[in-house]
């Protein structure tokens, strides 16, 4: 016959569950809890977690068996002994209340491991906030019958996997993972006692904010393992007298709450669930130049706001930190599509919103080499003069609507080849191709390209007036470094279940033929000449003279969004800044000034102590002639040298006095086809 004292608890536990909700199921029963999906780079690396609590169980069996002990030497010790229930500490407690009563002395609650682990695993049926007797009673009814049917080594792994650690970590492995840098297996005695400590006050006894604390009462707990037999009084000793030290990054190999952001949404996207929990997701995520991008956006978004005519509040300021300048970087393998690093802001911790992914911005004039392409495949050359000049587009005349478009530095150049007007990004020049080609030919480009946002046919779009998102803008960019081709970001390569099986995969990307590979080698060249000579010089100069570089800038109306758009011969990356309200950045504000030394930063950093990837060389079928960079024709024994240039044609654009040379073949050394 069951005691009165058990049927009673077990009625009260049948009254607390309201009728029809849902619960964690049997409150004396061990459930499986939510587990956290890890996130990896391609080297392997952990870079994040995706999960409401960041958790990963494991077996008691796989940690060093100190790591059990201290919890239990310190929250239980005579967890071998009892039923679930401590009655001794049941009757020092219940002295110790009396003694609170008399002396304001504090004893404790003794709650037993296994009645910790009922009401932390069945908070819907035994609310441990709750001081009341009927809670109690519940709760020591439901661990009496947990352990009628667990054993202590499995309602003891259950508990270290359980418990709340602090930081939104949650059992010992994740503990260990974000404390320390490493998995629980390789815990120290020390490190073990440290997180002993944290059950009993997660926020009072942290290591990261309160080492000094830590330290105390982890000494104490290693006291009590020794008093209890668990490990010798020397091995305490040594253990003492080790410093609390903690791991800085919180057991990422760098910081990429963005990147794990995007990984997750790319997942979603294609229709992959991660509820259950417990993946083991690889990404194509390159540490170092994670590393790299993250704190060139950190640092040069505060050199920033320390330059002189900056008014806005800072982000450390700020009192609304979505207010503050903010910033992108993504870089992407051009030949597979691999993002291997993206930054969506400054700080996820104080604006989670993924720029990268999610925002939408007008690119200005990085906008303008997709109207130049067209250009060119209209016929036109990279020599064909056009003149920089005012001019007006009337928009409705019905409404007097009249659309002129100007330069950032109020003047006009008047007639310059196209490779001049853009490595110095003249606005009517682009405006006028963009009318020539067509508008909606514009549009049709973006698309081409793979910009998924509409390119809409306006003049003003081929200022670059109509938004686009980072990401994707940045793979649009592909079709440069690629030669004609585009590709597809690519974030995740394939996922694992908990036993290690293989349930997503994805190939790199394939990439997609859009244009003559001729037409990008030549606007590709154009960028360089921007890169080295026009407005994307500070990209230039940051970057090893032995890496080759093409770029542009963009700088919208106002001087609200900023870019800087370029490659190497084995990446494309792009950098923005701005506010996530529209507004003016500072006066003067320039992709060149601001977005681009934060592009050469990262690449600078990337490219250090590494080799030197092989120049660009011309696709098959072009020809080349050297040209007098002023006038666009054939240069001659008195064009200066310092205006002799080579430029690149795709046969029949080349200059007319050269199409008469049989068989494009070099004389007089003019002309050399490829």
């Amino acid at each position: 016959m069951s005691h009165p004292y058990t049927r009673l608890a077990a009625a009260l536990i049948l009254a607390a569950a309201p009728l029809g909700a849902q619960t964690t199921g049997e409150p004396w029963q061990i459930v499986p809890q939510p587990q956290t999906s890890l996130v990896f780079a391609r080297d392997g690396s952990l870079i994040g977690e995706i999960g409401r609590e960041s958790r990963t169980s494991v077996s008691i069996r796989t940690l060093p068996r100190y790591v059990g002990q201290a919890f239990v030497a310190v929250e239980d010790h005579r967890f071998y002994q009892h039923d679930g229930v401590d009655l001794i500490g049941v009757a020092g407690a219940i002295k110790g209340k009396i003694l609170e009563g008399i002396t304001g002395d504090n004893r404790g609650g003794a709650s037993t491991i296994t009645q910790q682990l009922v009401g932390n695993m069945h908070p819907d049926q035994i609310d441990r906030r709750d001081m009341g007797l009927g809670r109690k009673l519940r709760e020591q009814a439901a661990a009496r019958e947990m352990e009628k049917h667990y054993s202590k080594e499995q309602i003891l792994e259950a508990y270290i996997n359980q418990i709340n650690f602090g930081h939104g970590w949650y059992g010992v492995e994740s503990a260990s993972r974000h404390y320390f840098g490493k998995p629980a297996a390789r815990l120290t005695l020390a490190e073990a006692a440290t997180l002993a400590a944290l059950p009993k006050s997660p926020v009072g006894y942290d290591p990261t904010r309160y080492p000094e604390k830590a330290r105390v009462r982890r000494n104490v707990i290693l006291g009590l393992m020794a008093e209890q037999g668990y490990i010798t009084a020397a091995d305490a000793a040594r253990a003492k007298a080790e410093r609390v030290v903690t791991d800085r990054t919180h057991g990422f190999a760098v910081p990429s709450d963005y990147f794990v952001d995007a990984v997750r949404q790319s997942l979603e996207r294609s229709g992959f669930s991660l509820a259950a929990g417990g993946y083991r997701i690889y990404t194509t995520a390159d540490v170092a130049l994670q590393h790299a991008a993250v704190d060139a956006l950190v640092q040069g978004t505060l050199d920033v706001e320390q330059r002189a005519g900056y008014t806005h509040p800072t982000l450390a300021r700020a009192p609304n930190k979505s207010d503050a300048l903010e910033g992108v970087v993504v870089a992407i393998e051009p030949s597979t599509g691999d993002v291997k690093a993206l930054v969506g802001g400054r700080d996820h911790q104080l604006a989670p919103f993924n720029r990268a992914t999610n925002a939408l911005r007008q690119p200005g004039s990085s906008f303008k080499p997709f109207v130049y392409a067209l250009a060119l495949e209209d016929s036109l050359s990279a020599a064909t003069i056009v003149p920089d000049s005012a001019i007006t587009i009337v928009l409705d005349s019905a409404r007097n609507e009249v659309y002129s478009p100007d330069n950032s530095d109020g003047k006009f150049m008047g007639p310059i080849t196209l490779r001049e007007a853009l490595t110095h990004s003249r606005n009517p020049v682009a405006v006028q191709l963009a009318l020539r080609v067509g508008l909606d030919s514009m549009a049709a480009m973006g698309r081409r390209a793979g910009i998924s946002t509409p390119i809409m046919p306006v003049p003003s779009s081929a200022l670059g007036a109509s938004v686009v998102r980072p990401l994707d803008y940045v793979a649009a960019y592909t079709v440069w470094a690629n030669l004609g081709s585009v590709v597809e970001p690519r974030l995740v390569t394939r996922v694992e279940d908990a036993a290690g099986r293989s349930v997503y995969q994805r190939a790199p990307s394939i990439p997609r033929s859009v244009m003559d590979p001729r037409v990008a080698f030549i606007i590709r060249d154009m960028m360089r000449d921007a890169a080295e000579r026009g407005t994307g010089g500070p990209a230039r100069r940051a970057v090893p003279a032995s890496v080759p570089i093409a770029g542009k800038t963009g700088t919208t109306n106002d001087n609200v969004d900023v870019w800087f758009m370029g490659m190497t011969p084995d990446l494309v990356a792009g950098v923005w800044l701005g506010f996530d309200r529209p507004m003016t950045i500072m006066p003067g504000a320039a992709g060149g000034s601001l977005a681009a030394p934060i592009w050469g930063t990262m690449m600078a950093r990337y490219y250090a102590g590494r080799a030197a990837p092989p120049s660009w060389t011309p696709p098959v079928g072009m020809l080349t002639a050297e040209l007098d960079r002023v006038t666009g024709r054939i240069a001659d024994a008195s064009t200066p040298s310092a205006q002799r240039y080579t430029e690149f044609f795709v046969p029949g654009t080349e200059p007319e006095p050269l199409r008469s040379v049989p068989w494009k073949v070099p004389v007089f050394g003019a002309v050399v086809a490829y």
